[in-house]
């Protein structure tokens, strides 16, 4: 596995990974859209290869 794609970033990094605002990224994880998140303390982090997993699966269409 390529190590970049298995790296953890946060939300704002994100919304730019997937060409989305932040406000989304947020109502995903309210909205329990199955969207691979994890808090760690007080920020939720993402692992890319399980959001590259997460779109390809088609999980992501709300």
């Amino acid at each position: 596995m390529n190590e970049l794609n298995d790296r953890w970033i946060g939300i704002e990094e994100l919304a730019k990974y997937i060409g989305v605002s932040k406000d989304t990224i947020r109502n995903w994880i309210k909205k329990e859209s199955k969207i691979p998140a994890h808090r760690i303390g007080k920020k939720w982090k993402f692992k890319l290869s399980e959001i590259d997993k997460w779109i390809e699966s088609g999980q992501s269409k709300l």
